[in-house]
C-alpha cells in the first residue's frame, strides 16, 4: 500500500538532535485483505491494504483536515482557552492515573542501531507495534520507481523461518490487526494487537527483516499485482491521474515528482535482482524505528526487543539521504486535464514551500496554523466565503504536508457548485490567499486556529495507530521524540505576523503549479 501523506503539522528536527546511547532508556515529558482496492485521498500519492482505516487527524501525515469532535461553540476567548485547558488536563490526569510511568515515552537504542520508542496508554489492553524504515520512494535507484513499494508488498511473502500468509494468519487467529504503507520518505510496517502477543509480532518482523526467501516466480507474481494496483487507483482515475501530473509537474528536480507507485514502464522491468539490491541495502535494524503503543511498561518493550531484533545483525552504515535540490521556482505552470468520466470541475494549486525538517525555527508552525486558518475545516476562510456567504463551491480546502525529509507542499483545492463557474471559484479562493498575504489574519482567528490544533493532539492519543504515526513519521524523516512532544508549545507561540509572512513569502501565484480537471465536453 502506499500511503500518507496526510495534513501533517509534525514537528522536525530540533537543535538537540542527539540519539540515545545504546542500551540506555530516556524518558520523554478479520484476516486483512492486503490486495483490496486501495482507498486514496485525492491530491495524494498512496493506497491501502483495507477498507476500514481511518483517515489520521490533520497533526498526522495525511493532508485532509479532519474534525476530530463536534465543534462546540464556545463565545468567549478566555472560555475557549478554559476548555482547551481543561481537556488538556483530564486527558493528561486519565493517562497519568492510569500508567504506571505517569505517560512518559521512553526512547532508547538497541545495540544494532535500531531505536525504540515506546508510548505507554493503559487505558485499554491493546498494543500497536510499528516498524518504520527510513526508505521510501525517493529514494529509489534512477530508473527503479516503484522499487520501495513493491518490496513492501514482498516483505509478506516466506522467510526460512516462516510460510508465504504465516504472519497474517497468526495476527487474524488473535483477532489482531495488520498493515503496511510506502511513502516517499518511509515505509512501515503495522499490528495492533493484545500485549501478550507483542512478542510474537516482534518475532515475526524481525524475522522477515532479513530472512526472506525471493524466487522469480514470486516476484513476477508480486510484481502483476502492483501492476494491477497501479491500473486500478492510477491509469482508471482522472482525478488521480491529474493529481499525478501535477505533482510532476510542480518539482522541477526532486524525486518527489515520481509517484510512490511508479511509472508503469519502470514497474513493468522491476525483477529479482532489484528486490534483492533494495532488501540488502536498507532493510537492516540501523536504518528502521520501532514504535510501541500501548498497554506495555518500557522496561518489557526494551527487554523483548533486545531478545528480537536485538539479535539481527547490523547493516553496514547507510550515506546520508542527500538528494537533488530544487531550484528556485520562478514560474507559473497549468496542467489540464478533460475526461469524460468527470461530473464536477474542479482546480487545485500547489506551491513548493519548506517541511519541518528544512523550515527556518517557526515557519513551518506558521504555513500549519495558516492552513488551518485558510481551510481547515467548516470554520475556515476558504469555507465559510466560498461555501456558505457566496455559495459557489461544493468544497474548498487547503492544507500543509509538513513531515517530508526534504521541502514539501502547500495546497489550496475546490469545486464549483451548481452553475458557478470553476474561474470564478478559483478567483474567489485566491483572493482569499491574497488577502491573508497582504493583511494577515487576526489574533481571534489565530487563537481558535491553535486551540483546535492543540485539542486534535490531545485527542489524537485515543488512537493508538494516531499518535505512533505521529512518532513514527518525525523520526524517520530527522526528527526525534523531543520534537514530537515539544510540538503544542511551538504551535502556542506563533504569532499572526509569522502567520502573515510565510503567506507573503510562499504563497505567490506567479510560482504556483494549477491543476484543472474539466469535464470532456468542458473548455
Amino acid at each position: 500500500m502506499i500511503a500518507p501523506p496526510r495534513n501533517t503539522g509534525l514537528p522536525g528536527p530540533s537543535e538537540d538532535g542527539a540519539r540515545v546511547r545504546p542500551g540506555t532508556m530516556k524518558a520523554v515529558a478479520p484476516p486483512l485483505a492486503r490486495r483490496c482496492p486501495p482507498i486514496r485521498p485525492r491530491g495524494e500519492r498512496w493506497t491501502r491494504r483495507v477498507r476500514d482505516v481511518q483517515h489520521l487527524p490533520r497533526t498526522l501525515p495525511f493532508n485532509q483536515p479532519i474534525q476530530l469532535v463536534p465543534p462546540i461553540k464556545l463565545r468567549s476567548h478566555w472560555l475557549r482557552r478554559a476548555f482547551v485547558a481543561t481537556a488538556l488536563v483530564l486527558a493528561t490526569t486519565a493517562t497519568a492515573a492510569a500508567a504506571k510511568d505517569d505517560g512518559k515515552v521512553a526512547d532508547f537504542l538497541l545495540d544494532n542501531g535500531m531505536e525504540v520508542v515506546v508510548i505507554p496508554d493503559h487505558r485499554a489492553p491493546v498494543v500497536t507495534h510499528m516498524v518504520w524504515y527510513k526508505i521510501g520512494s525517493a529514494d529509489e535507484p534512477p530508473g527503479k520507481s516503484g522499487i520501495a513499494h513493491f518490496f513492501e508488498h514482498l516483505m509478506f511473502k516466506a522467510t526460512s523461518n516462516h510460510a508465504a500468509d504465516e504472519f497474517d494468519r497468526a495476527v487474524a487467529n488473535i483477532g489482531g490487526y495488520q498493515n503496511a504503507f510506502t511513502s516517499y520518505d518511509y515505509t512501515a510496517f503495522n499490528e495492533t494487537v493484545a500485549p501478550l502477543a507483542l512478542e510474537q509480532m516482534m518475532g515475526f518482523e524481525a524475522d522477515r527483516m532479513r530472512n526472506l526467501i525471493l524466487t522469480d516466480d514470486v516476484v513476477k507474481t508480486e510484481r502483476d499485482v502492483i501492476l494491477e494496483e497501479r491500473r486500478r487507483s492510477i491509469d482508471t482515475n482522472p482525478h488521480a491521474v491529474l493529481d499525478e501530473e501535477v505533482v510532476a509537474t510542480l518539482w522541477q528536480n526532486q524525486p518527489y515528482r515520481i509517484p510512490v507507485l511508479g511509472w508503469m514502464q519502470e514497474m513493468e522491468k522491476l525483477n529479482r535482482a532489484d528486490a534483492e539490491a533494495f532488501y540488502d541495502n536498507y532493510y537492516r535494524p540501523n536504518n528502521a524505528v520501532l514504535i510501541v503503543a500501548g498497554d506495555v511498561e518500557p522496561e518489557t518493550v526494551k527487554a523483548l526487543a533486545e531478545k528480537t531484533y536485538g539479535k539481527v545483525a547490523r547493516g553496514p552504515d547507510l550515506p546520508p539521504r542527500i538528494r537533488p535540490v530544487e531550484p528556485e521556482q520562478n514560474t507559473k505552470r497549468v496542467v489540464t486535464l478533460s475526461d469524460a468520466r468527470v461530473a464536477v470541475p474542479s482546480f487545485s494549486t500547489y506551491w513548493v514551500v519548506p517541511s519541518y525538517r528544512t523550515a527556518e525555527p517557526g515557519e513551518a508552525e506558521a504555513l500549519d496554523l495558516l492552513a488551518e486558518i485558510l481551510g481547515g475545516g467548516n470554520r475556515s476562510r476558504l469555507y465559510q466565503e466560498l461555501v456558505v456567504k457566496q455559495g459557489i463551491a461544493t468544497e474548498a480546502n487547503a492544507w500543509f504536508r509538513g513531515t517530508m525529509l526534504d521541502a514539501t507542499y502547500f495546497t489550496i483545492r475546490g469545486s464549483p457548485r451548481g452553475d458557478a463557474k470553476l474561474v470564478d471559484l478559483e478567483a474567489a479562493a485566491d483572493a482569499e490567499v491574497a488577502r491573508i498575504a497582504r493583511d494577515g489574519v487576526t489574533s481571534d482567528e489565530l487563537e481558535k486556529a491553535k486551540d483546535r490544533f492543540v485539542r486534535s493532539m490531545i485527542f489524537a492519543r485515543d488512537k493508538q495507530d494516531h499518535i505512533a504515526n505521529m512518532f513514527g513519521s518525525t523520526l524517520a524523516t530527522g526528527g526525534n521524540v523531543q520534537d514530537v512532544v515539544e510540538w503544542p508549545d511551538r504551535i502556542r507561540k506563533i504569532t499572526a505576523d509569522q502567520v502573515k509572512a510565510v503567506a507573503a513569502r510562499y504563497l505567490v501565484f506567479d510560482h504556483s503549479t494549477t491543476g484543472y480537471l474539466f469535464p470532456e465536453t468542458e473548455n
